[in-house]
């Protein structure tokens, strides 16, 4: 029987084998040094805020896998041995496989900051680190301060649940605004107030030197790059993004660049052996996506994609337009299409941003200056329908009937107070940010 091994149990490597699995008999084994059983990562944070336990944010009871005729290993993957088929693990034990799926996901980025492997230094992404964090976070009393290092959905997450423990933050971030690679101005400056209204100390255009240690090896302080200024905490979030966790093949014979390299078959340069999620870097992008995309649901697509092709349907993996959603403390976040920050903005990408007066609520709008047709909309504060801008997206409507039907998207609940009517007018009768 043919045995198809993964080596992640996150939601690419999960979804895979689900689906192998409804379309198969085959024998497939899952493996990973994290957890036995698959969880959503992105609940990590409700577990620290009290919202819930760790066995919640289990997709599935744990005699799923077993109905299922899944295998599950507890293991780390050591190397791969290309010319046998096989995967030798740390404790030197090995297992074969006729087609293997890597789905490896991403690790924590360090660079080379000094003090960055001290006790209470750590990020934000495993299992193991909601562990450290009850373990030198558990109380305001332990913890006296906290500093995040990079912002993003990570940092903002980490400080939001700090927070919840009455732990003061210092949160640094090298940029002049928060993340302001992705989101325009509006939007950024929008969140920096935000942060600051939730008693976070933000540090815009500041940057790490170093993490110093006491004498027990564990984190005393941070060193601010420019100013010198030092200061005290307890535990330093390293947040400033991840990168595919592939160090373990860098010995192989498997084309690496950023991430895994792969085809839009989602195919290695090695026969029967794919990657797919965090990990994996498309060589001939879709469309306007990136060549690696950290994000949950281009991770569950290509777990399906590789399903049929190694069941005998051989297909491409296209994700579609692109999509996400986050929250910024208490504001969520939608955004769907594109729309790009202040850097790396096409030139004949316009914008339309509307703020309410309340300062927790914007959309941006983007569409093609010259034939006005629209690019993608970030939503802040209000909820929109994914299925009806991706409609948009692919009749390649214009934003003069996207402002004219926000309506139909709109998904805030009922008697939420309707904003479309203040959009359509400031759209009308305000100057255009292009």
């Amino acid at each position: 029987m043919e045995h198809i091994v993964i080596i992640g149990n996150g939601i690419s490597g999960v979804t895979a084998a689900r689906h192998i699995r409804k379309l198969s008999d085959k024998k497939i084994t899952i493996i990973s040094a994290e957890t036995k059983y698959f969880f959503s990562r992105t609940a990590l944070m409700y577990v620290y805020m009290g919202h819930m336990k760790f066995e919640h944010t289990k997709p599935y009871e744990d005699w799923f896998w077993k109905k299922n005729r899944i295998d599950l290993k507890s293991e780390f993957v050591k190397t791969i041995n290309h010319d046998s088929n096989e995967l030798v693990f740390s404790t030197g034990e090995k297992m074969s496989y006729d087609t293997l799926i890597l789905a490896v996901g991403s690790q924590p980025n360090k660079f080379g900051w000094p003090g960055q492997d001290l006790d209470g230094v750590q990020g934000l992404y495993f299992k193991q680190d909601l562990d450290k964090l009850e373990l030198y976070a558990p109380n305001n009393k332990i913890c006296k301060r906290a500093v995040i290092v990079g912002g993003g959905l990570i940092g903002i997450e980490l400080a939001e649940m700090l927070r919840t423990r009455d732990i003061p933050v210092t949160f640094l971030i090298r940029e002049d605004s928060f993340w302001d690679i992705v989101l325009p101005e509006g939007e950024s400056n929008m969140i920096n107030r935000h942060i600051k209204n939730h008693h976070i100390d933000l540090k815009l255009g500041s940057n790490l030197k170093e993490i110093l240690s006491d004498e027990n090896g564990k984190v005393k302080a941070v060193v601010v790059a420019d100013t010198g200024e030092i200061i005290p905490c307890d535990l330093v979030g390293l947040t400033a993004g991840v990168s595919p966790n592939i160090s373990f093949l860098k010995d192989s014979r498997i084309e690496l660049g950023i991430g895994i390299k792969v085809n839009r078959f989602l195919e290695t340069n090695i026969k029967d052996v794919y990657a797919i999620g965090d990990c994996a870097e498309q060589q001939e992008p879709a469309g306007n996506h990136k060549p690696i995309e950290a994000v949950w649901y281009t991770g569950r697509m290509m777990g399906e994609t590789i399903a049929q092709t190694i069941c005998g349907n051989r297909i491409e993996y296209k994700p579609g337009h692109w999509y996400n959603s986050a929250k910024f403390l208490d504001i969520e976040y939608q955004t769907y299409g594109w729309v790009h920050g202040n850097i790396g903005r096409p030139d004949y990408e316009a914008h339309f941003h509307w703020k309410h007066q309340d300062d927790t609520k914007c959309i941006t709008i983007a569409y093609h200056k010259d034939t006005r047709e629209f690019l993608g909309i970030n939503n802040f504060g209000v909820r929109m329908r994914h299925e009806v801008f991706d409609r948009w997206l692919t009749e390649k409507r214009s934003v003069d009937y996207v402002i004219d039907h926000l309506s139909e998207a709109n998904f805030d609940p009922e008697f939420y107070k309707k904003h479309e009517s203040e959009i359509r007018y400031a759209f009308n009768n305000q100057p255009i940010t292009v």
